[in-house]
């Protein structure tokens, strides 16, 4: 049986290795983006000179012969999934059994005028970083269009080669849609500490042409007029899917799939930020372009192409990202905007350089999540928790077992408690200070 795989990211490459790790199939990997797979989320390094392209990929380039998984590099223009071909944009073809679709996500564009200039562009492949390389040679000015995650790591790239960059947010202030208001306060700042030109509650009007078909300003909602050589559009992304439209796959805002990541045509199936839950599992998004939600689906979709059906289950919410030099990390239900059951503990240190929420029941007081800025905690304990409802109470005098800061970092687990039994009435005590001993029978237990 030939297994075809379009996309070698995350979820297409988990994917195939898992399936070769259960069968002996052929296996045929798709993409014109590059020759290796390589961590998109390391992108960013390249350009500040931190990584190599070459250190971005996990595997050498004789892994994947070794393990009999072919590459093959090149655009697709169209799939025949009546006669189960994928169609080259050089007029080739490539027949399959079983096709899994990995094709990602693909920045937004909203029809702002000028938004298909030269230097206008988002970061997502590896051609979006060759072009900021390219446009960043005698680059006096950048703005950048969206106040989420890439837009952030857009505007750390620029400035780490002391670029001036201009940050459009439409909001009233940054990621406070998925933020609680003491968190997103928090990044606002680190974000003007460092130098940043961070214009909240403004949009973006109009990308100005030079004459050469060149970016030289922005236009805001404001009337102001911004110059500017680049302009980084980051409003989110959307799955890349416009290719397959017309066919007979059946899509809304991605490929829609059932549990067991099938579509509507038999033998074809769609992994990552490309798929749409047709039934998503209680408190979770249909469609989640998330690094760790796209390496379990390729895990996934291997065992149920191999004949070992298994249900897609994303387990637990989690994410974490770097805001410049602040740090965040989320487990569990934290939410903007709460339902009437949801109690916070919010503590925030005075340098507000790190703070801590923890979300639980008021009814019950089960824990229901955790927020973490500039503090890390171990997944496996806040996961443990969450998964077994455990009571507030008892994971406040547990804390220490979650903190997995560096030895000799301050650690701020008593201050927490101590807040809680203020505002609580109580008396709780917090267990003796963390130790891998503890951990390790924690985890055991």
């Amino acid at each position: 049986m030939h297994i075809v795989i379009l996309g070698n990211g995350i979820s297409g490459i988990t994917a195939a290795r898992n399936i070769r790790k259960l069968s002996d199939h052929q296996i045929t990997v798709v993409s014109g983006e590059t020759d290796y797979f390589f961590s998109r989320t390391a992108l960013m390094y390249i350009y500040m000179g931190h990584m190599r392209f070459q250190d971005t990929q996990p595997y050498e380039n004789w892994f994947w012969e070794k393990n009999r998984i072919g590459l093959h590099k090149a655009w697709v223009k169209d799939i025949d999934f009546d006669q189960k071909n994928l169609l080259f944009q050089d007029g080739q073809k490539l027949s399959y059994d079983k096709l899994i679709l990995a094709t990602g996500s693909e920045p937004n564009k909203f029809g702002w005028p000028g938004q298909d200039l030269k230097s206008v562009q988002g970061l997502y492949s590896y051609q979006d970083l060759e072009g900021m390389e390219h446009h960043s040679v005698g680059l006096e000015r950048a703005v950048i269009v969206g106040g989420g995650l890439i837009g952030i790591e857009m505007a750390e790239m620029f400035h780490s080669r002391h670029i001036p960059v201009t940050f459009l947010v439409r909001e009233e202030s940054f990621w406070n849609g998925v933020m609680p208001t003491e968190e997103s306060a928090m990044i606002n700042e680190e974000i003007l500490n460092n130098g940043i030109d961070l214009r909240l509650e403004t949009e973006l009007k109009e990308i100005i042409d030079d004459g050469n078909g060149q970016a030289c300003a922005i236009m805001t909602n404001k009337g102001e007029r911004i110059e500017c050589q680049f302009v980084g559009l980051t409003a989110g992304v959307h799955p890349n899917i416009n290719f397959l439209k017309g066919t007979k796959l059946e899509m809304q805002k991605g490929i829609l799939v059932n549990q067991f990541l099938e579509t509507n045509i038999a033998d074809v199936y769609a992994i990552g930020d490309c798929a749409q839950q047709r039934t998503p599992m209680p408190g979770r998004r249909r469609i989640e372009a998330v690094w760790y939600t796209g390496r379990m689906m390729g895990e996934t979709v291997a065992h149920n192409i191999c004949g070992k059906q298994i249900a897609y289950d994303p387990g637990i919410w989690f994410n974490s990202a770097k805001f410049l030099d602040l740090e965040y990390q989320v487990y569990g239900s934290v939410l903007a905007n709460p339902p009437e059951n949801h109690a916070s503990l919010y503590w925030e240190h005075a340098n507000r350089k790190h703070s801590v929420r923890i979300i639980y029941d008021k009814n019950d007081k089960t824990i229901l999540g955790f927020n973490l800025m500039g503090i890390r905690y171990r997944h496996e304990v806040c996961e443990k928790w969450l998964a077994a409802k455990e009571h507030v109470e008892v994971v406040l005098q547990n804390l220490s077992l979650a903190n997995f800061d560096p030895e000799f970092y301050a650690e701020y687990e008593a201050d927490i408690v101590a807040l809680y039994n203020k505002q609580n009435g109580t008396n709780l005590q917090l267990k003796e200070k963390r130790s891998w001993n503890r951990v390790f029978a924690f985890l055991k237990g």
